[in-house]
């Protein structure tokens, strides 16, 4: 293994960790407010919502696991190192946000059905502090995230936003279910809670799709065309390098592991051309902070020498 390569774990790792724990640490006493708040404030949404919220901690603790193991250095099973466990740990929150909205619909739809009291004002103010709270952490999670460039850190962050949806959805449900009855004499608005809750698990399940975009991407091994171009384009201006053929970049964690084919003179020796590609990978890694390593294949530029 090659010792100089760049080690993965850096301070901005432990920030996104930091982050991470922020969020765990607040999502575990907001989901347990919320359900309390809705089991003695009579409010649907508000359970709903906490369910949601306990797959927020669940997935928090995922997402920190997941950077835990990206930080690993690379060993003799692991080459490439152990960045695309971030990835990983995206999709299973992906999931995690999907299994909260069908547990959201299962409860809103069994109360729909029931005769049950509209919920008690109080639980307004609760909600009302949950969606500062969760926006709150949404920003500064997002921030982390990327200035880190981790794949995990973003979707933790958006699960955050969710939470703050969910809880919005429910303040509107709440609102209506506690006061619309009266106000438009319709006992039938005390549903309203749990309509509210059945719009959140739709915004819910959007937002999973909308993340599951970027990990599987990394998973698949897709890279980015502008940052393809770029490293293309830095290598070109390396000494002694004729033509930059082709360019692969796998993503793992918050940078990439780049394979490429150079061209150089056909008339330089073995260790010259070598140099060379010496040269071409400390540019790369020196000038793109996203090139982890770089695997360089010398081939000799016959058309050029013609």
């Amino acid at each position: 293994m090659d010792k100089s390569s760049k080690s993965i774990s850096d301070p901005g790792e432990g920030k996104a960790r930091r982050a991470t724990l922020l969020g765990l640490g607040a999502s575990v006493l907001l989901a347990l407010g919320k359900l309390a708040a809705g089991i003695f404030g009579h409010s649907t949404a508000l359970v709903a919502d906490a369910i949601e919220s306990f797959a927020d901690t669940a997935s928090s603790l995922i997402v920190l696991q997941g950077q835990r193991i990206a930080e690993r250095p690379p060993d003799e099973d692991h080459p490439y190192g152990h960045g695309k466990a971030e990835a990983v740990s995206a999709v299973v929150v992906c999931v995690m946000l999907v299994v909260a909205a069908v547990l959201i619909v299962i409860e809103a739809t069994g109360q729909m059905f029931r005769p049950h009291e509209p919920p008690e004002v109080w639980t307004l103010a609760v909600l009302i502090g949950v969606i500062v709270i969760k926006e709150g952490l949404f920003r500064v999670v997002a921030k982390v995230a990327l200035e880190t460039r981790s794949t995990a850190g973003h979707a933790d962050a958006w699960h955050h936003r969710a939470d703050a949806i969910t809880s919005v959805a429910a303040l509107i449900g709440v609102t209506i279910a506690i006061w619309g009855p009266g106000w438009f004499g319709s006992p039938r608005l005390v549903i309203a809670d749990e309509v509210a809750a059945l719009c959140a698990s739709g915004v819910i399940v959007y937002t999973a799709m909308r993340l599951l975009h970027g990990p599987l991407h990394e998973l698949l091994d897709a890279a980015p065309p502008d940052f393809i171009e770029r490293v293309r384009a830095a290598a070109a201006t390396v000494e002694g390098v004729r033509h930059v053929e082709k360019v692969f970049a796998r993503k793992g964690g918050a940078q990439y592991h780049v394979d490429m084919h150079v061209h150089v003179d056909p008339g330089l020796t073995i260790r010259e051309a070598h140099i060379i590609s010496g040269k071409v990978r400390s540019h790369l890694r020196g000038t793109i902070a996203e090139v982890r390593d770089v695997l360089v294949h010398v081939e000799p530029d016959e058309k050029g020498s013609a």
